[in-house]
């Protein structure tokens, strides 16, 4: 006997996912990751039980209610699985299927339209983040269907405003969780951040790599991989994160110089796996990064003057741009972090759970 439990199947930014309603699956937390590892299909390489995609990118869940915080209208509690493990994380954010929040509560009643666009703040229960996330509802209805164009994604879509309210020090103590703007650890020049994603940042060079090799040129690295983790370990107790061998953060990201017009080059990984483009709050972290004096991307990234900076990051299929405001009075602070995004709705109905997950 096979429990069906309500879901819309939903492509947030470039990763997508089942979203539910929080009051459809068990509120008890361990039967509740029981339901969604069997509802993804892992632990498994394929996925091929579930929904997964086998691929890090598409083995996202959301979990949306209405928020009972004075201010905010929606809390979102993402979590992230993997395909060959049996792990359910809802420490980190997620900032492509956040674009997906409020679509999926219009199209199930969360929320009710508010005329041609449609503004809601949301609560990411993960790390206590919040924002202010705009879609486009001419007639009472989500558009999907736009000129909006984000890499990583094919076609077009509506467009989808996220404008980040507080994201410095989303997982850790603050900005900079080591005190520093650039420290040396396990040998290596490190910039330790996080503005919306706890981010190890180090130039490629420095591991005997360009920073322009292709995706699967870096999986197959085992030898940097190996480099690689072993130095996100160490940075994870710089960062007074612990121990982070079980973790999905800090995520570890490569730079080099600018070659398509942007203001740096990233190869991104999360944390075990290159990512095909980089994450929206890791681009955001990555942003800010390039404006704080003194990081390990001073001399490399490429920065417009002023206050207001766009700054884009480039990545392996293009690239990710961030709008950061600066405190005049202290440029080092990022007062206002925004981005474009789009979402879609790929299938509503039932995901059937088999009768053997509801027992210990």
């Amino acid at each position: 006997m096979q429990t069906p439990i309500p879901t819309l199947f939903m492509r947030g930014g470039t990763s997508r996912g089942p979203f539910f309603k929080e009051s459809d699956l068990p509120a008890d937390i361990a039967t509740r990751d029981r339901v969604l590892l069997a509802v993804m299909g892992s632990p498994d390489r394929r996925q091929i039980d579930g929904l997964g995609g086998a691929h890090p990118l598409t083995s996202k869940v959301g979990i949306v209610r209405r928020s009972e915080v004075p201010g905010v209208d929606l809390d979102f509690l993402f979590a992230q699985l993997q395909p060959e493990k049996d792990t359910v994380d809802t420490t980190p954010n997620c900032g492509n299927m956040l674009a997906a929040v409020v679509p999926f509560a219009l199209e199930t009643g969360l929320v009710q339209p508010q005329g041609e666009t449609s503004t809601f703040r949301v609560l990411t229960l993960n790390t206590d983040m919040q924002c202010d996330i705009t879609v486009r509802t001419p007639g009472g209805v989500v558009e999907y269907e736009g000129d909006a164009r984000i890499d990583g994604v094919p076609g077009s879509s509506a467009p989808i405003t996220i404008n980040f309210l507080d994201t410095a020090g989303s997982v850790c103590s603050g900005l900079l969780p080591t005190g520093k703007v650039r420290d040396v650890i396990d040998g290596v020049e490190v910039t330790c951040i996080d503005n919306g994603m706890p981010l190890v940042i180090f130039r490629a060079a420095d591991v005997g790599r360009t920073g322009y090799e292709t995706v699967a040129e870096l999986n197959a690295d085992t030898e940097l991989k190996a480099r690689i983790e072993r130095l996100r370990l160490a940075c994870g107790h710089a960062m007074g994160l612990g121990d982070v061998s079980a973790k999905n953060y800090p995520k570890m990201t490569l730079i080099a110089a600018p070659r398509d017009g942007g203001s740096l080059t990233t190869r991104s990984f999360i944390p075990h796996v290159c990512h095909d483009a980089i994450g929206v709050l890791a681009a955001v972290t990555v942003a800010t990064a390039c404006v704080l004096e003194g990081s390990v991307t001073e001399g490399i990234a490429v920065v417009p003057e002023g206050d207001a900076k766009k700054v884009s990051v480039e990545h392996p299929t293009g690239e990710f741009s961030v709008e950061l405001a600066l405190d005049p009075a202290n440029p080092q602070n990022v007062t206002r972090a925004a981005l474009l995004r789009t979402a879609r709705l790929l299938m509503r109905g039932e995901v059937m759970v088999p009768a053997s997950v509801w027992k210990p």
